[in-house]
């Protein structure tokens, strides 16, 4: 059986699922509940200064799909709103009675050496494993010169990195914005700052919808409302793209990073482990569907090791990392072409209607005498463009085939129609 256990930047947990820094991981009756059902590590939920934050009311909204699916979730929350003493007393209780499972203490302070100085040996008194530098949370908490403020300016990312690297010997993450035009710069002035490790994606700026009779967006605090924090598996996509920006970076080569955002099944943990994260985050879906999650989480993860033959969690991290690359060294001469099982095909027309109007009318839709309709590929009209597999209601139905097309390997550096292509000297 597979091994699950991991040592991320030397915290140890039995499992690389943990509960990011939110709302689930608030209070010592949520977590006892949390590693009761099986998840490996917890984020405490942003510890600051005291006086305690306060929230208003109501604070989330979301994103729906068919049927009241929840495609992505905004939250206006900030940092606990219980005192620091408070929760230092329950982080101290809960790591003496779970030893064995990761907690990691998230951390935002304002921009002054003092305070992270001050707190620091605090955090480290409760025995915890790791603290998590919050430089991502979007909403109240940039107005105060914290959060994603400090996030978006990679000089402040590595001061404030220093100072806690200077000020405990605890495994410092730091947790970044994608809020950002490019988040390798946040990633390496925090890797600059002595980082043990980073985690992301924090929350995107977001409005999910308005009440159009009031005028006013969701969630509405009386008359007015604001941005929040976006998550869920809608932001899936940006958050594995950004993982893997600073997997695959020169400067940040090697720096362990904790995956975060719209991971909801062990498919979407592998994924992210296989661009190069060492531990994963779970947030919304365990708000959405509760802690036990994670059982069916570890199984299918373990079943698909065990599958694939890799016999810990080591063993794939990153394997997909070399065969991400930039655009201008994909192989130009690399060809697929649609192939439709009628055996399958429902005739829907779903992929015609879709090439013809919005691609390359390379489908051609062929009506008998009877009025049935069938529909087949213009192999010389295929770009391979994948929209009709796309928009196909039946999996499987509709294939991308590798053509062979007889040509080397060629990229846009080196292909003759690139006015700037790299020529190499006779």
């Amino acid at each position: 059986m597979a091994d699950l256990s991991i040592n991320f930047c030397g915290i140890k947990s039995p499992n690389p699922f943990w509960l990011a820094s939110a709302p689930p991981t608030d209070k010592a009756y949520n977590v006892v509940r949390a590693f009761e059902a099986g998840w490996g590590g917890v984020v405490w939920k942003t510890l600051g200064e005291d006086p305690a934050a306060v929230n208003v009311s109501s604070r989330y909204s979301a994103h729906y799909g068919k049927n009241r699916e929840v495609l992505g979730f905004n939250n206006i929350e900030l940092i606990t709103d219980r005192s620091l003493e408070i929760n230092l007393q329950e982080i101290t209780e809960v790591k003496k009675a779970w030893p064995d499972r990761a907690i990691v203490v998230s951390l935002m302070l304002p921009c002054e050496e003092a305070a992270w100085a001050d707190i620091l040996p605090k955090i480290e008194a409760t025995g915890a494993d790791g603290i998590e530098l919050n430089f991502g949370c979007p909403h109240g908490m940039p107005e105060r010169g914290m959060g994603a403020a400090v996030g978006q300016v990679p000089d402040y990312v590595e001061m404030v990195t220093r100072w806690c690297k200077q000020h405990t010997k605890l495994p410092v993450i730091v947790k970044l914005t994608p809020n950002i035009t490019d988040i390798r710069m946040p990633a390496r002035a925090a890797h600059n700052g002595g980082a043990d490790a980073v985690s992301l994606i924090n929350t995107i700026n977001s409005i999910t919808h308005l009440d159009l009779d009031r005028m006013v967006a969701f969630p509405a605090v009386g008359n007015a409302s604001t941005h929040g924090g976006y998550c869920g598996s809608a932001v899936k996509p940006i958050a594995l793209n950004m993982v893997a920006e600073i997997a695959r970076d020169p400067q940040t080569k090697g720096l362990p990073i904790s995956g975060i955002g719209g991971i909801g099944n062990w498919q979407d943990a592998a994924e992210f482990i296989a661009l190069g994260a060492g531990s994963v985050q779970v947030c919304t879906a365990a708000m959405l569907h509760g802690f036990r999650i994670v059982e069916e989480m570890k199984d299918g993860l373990s079943r698909w090791m065990d599958e694939k033959g890799y016999q810990s969690i080591a063993d794939f991290m990153g394997k997909a990392v070399p065969n991400t690359t930039d655009w201008k060294y994909l192989d130009m001469n690399y060809q697929v072409i649609a192939q439709i099982n009628q055996d399958a095909c429902i005739k829907c027309g779903k992929c015609y209607i879709a090439c013809e109007d919005t691609s390359h009318q390379s489908i051609a839709q062929l009506i008998d005498a009877a009025g049935v309709r069938t529909y087949e590929v213009i192999k010389e009209e295929c770009v391979g463009c994948n929209l009709c597999e796309i928009t196909c209601p039946v999996q499987g139905c509709i294939t991308m085939v590798p053509q062979d097309t007889g040509m080397p390997y060629m990229n846009w550096t080196q292909d003759p129609r690139n006015p700037r292509r790299e020529v190499k000297a006779a």
